[in-house]
C-alpha cells in the first residue's frame, strides 16, 4: 500500500492496492462526526468495555467514516468507539475516510458488534428507504450487493416504520429465507408490495402470539418452535424450497398454527 504523508494537513493519503482507492487518514473533531439513521442501535455494554480498553491503551483504532455533502462525517464503522470517546471527554480522534460510495456497504464493514437480526432490518429498510427517496425508479433487485437479504427490508417496515419493537422476527426468518426475495419492481411499487407483506406478517404474528398463549410456557423460544412445525404440518422436514409463492405459504401458515400440539420432546 502506497503512502504520501502531508505534514502541513496533519493527514495521510492512502492508495488501496486492490480497487486503487484513495483513502484518508487524518484526526477530526468530534462535533465534526454524525452518525447517519442507517446505523443500529448502541450497545451500553460494549460502549463500556471500549471506554475501558480505551483508557488502558489510548484511542488507537481508527473510526471508518465518509464524507457527507454538508460537510460532516458520518460513521459508518465505530460509532461504539465514538460513544466511548465522549464519555471520556475526548475532543478529537483519529479517522479513515473513505470515498462516499462506501457508505452503502455499511453492513460489510460493521464489524464492531455481531448485529441481530433486527440490527439487520433496520440498516437494510434505512438503505431501502434512501434510495427510494433519491432513486424512485430504481429496480429493487439492484440493491442486492448492498442489502444481504431481501426479507430484511420487510422486518425493516415492521419494526422501524410500523414501529414494532417486539415483532419475533426470529420466528419467522427460516421460512422468509424461502419466500421473500428482490423484487423486479420500481422502489416505489416495491415499498407497497413489501407493506402487504408487511401486514401479512403481523396477522401472523397476531395468530402466533394467541397460540402462545394458550399453550401457558414461558419462553419466547416456543413462538419459533410453533411456527417450525406449523411449516413442517403443511410442507415436511427438510425442506430446502417451496413451490407456494409468499402469499399462499402465509395463508396456509396462518392456518395451521392454531393446529399446532407442542411436546415436551419438541422444548428439549
Amino acid at each position: 500500500m502506497n503512502i504520501k504523508v502531508e505534514c502541513e494537513n496533519f493527514r495521510i493519503l492512502l492508495n488501496e492496492p486492490l480497487k486503487n482507492k484513495n483513502i484518508e487518514l487524518k484526526v477530526v473533531d468530534i462535533d465534526q462526526l454524525v452518525i447517519p439513521p442507517i446505523q443500529r442501535e448502541l450497545s451500553e455494554s460494549l460502549v463500556e468495555k471500549l471506554k475501558e480498553s480505551i483508557q488502558e491503551i489510548g484511542f488507537i483504532d481508527p473510526i471508518d467514516v465518509v464524507l457527507n455533502k454538508e460537510g460532516k462525517y458520518e460513521v459508518i464503522n465505530g460509532q461504539h468507539r465514538l460513544q466511548a470517546a465522549i464519555l471520556l471527554n475526548l475532543t478529537k480522534i483519529p479517522v479513515f475516510v473513505f470515498p462516499y460510495e462506501y457508505r452503502d456497504y455499511i453492513l460489510l464493514l460493521n464489524i464492531e458488534k455481531i448485529p441481530s437480526l433486527k440490527d439487520k432490518a433496520h440498516q437494510a429498510f434505512a438503505i431501502f428507504y434512501e434510495y427510494l427517496q433519491n432513486n424512485p425508479t430504481l429496480k429493487e433487485y439492484l440493491l442486492d450487493k448492498k442489502i444481504e437479504e431481501a426479507y430484511y427490508i420487510t422486518l425493516g417496515i415492521i419494526i422501524d416504520k410500523y414501529g414494532d419493537k417486539k415483532f419475533p422476527a426470529y420466528a419467522f426468518e427460516r421460512i422468509l429465507k424461502k419466500v421473500d426475495y428482490f423484487l423486479d419492481l420500481e422502489l416505489k411499487d416495491a415499498m407497497i408490495e413489501r407493506e402487504k407483506r408487511a401486514n401479512i406478517l403481523i396477522q401472523a404474528k397476531e395468530i402466533l402470539n394467541k397460540k402462545y398463549e394458550e399453550l401457558g410456557i414461558s419462553n419466547s423460544l416456543v413462538k419459533q418452535i410453533i411456527i417450525s412445525k406449523a411449516f413442517q404440518n403443511l410442507y415436511g422436514k427438510h425442506v430446502r424450497s417451496i413451490s407456494d409463492d409468499f402469499y399462499s405459504l402465509f395463508d396456509k401458515l396462518i392456518k395451521e398454527i392454531p393446529k399446532v400440539n407442542i411436546t415436551e420432546e419438541d422444548l428439549i
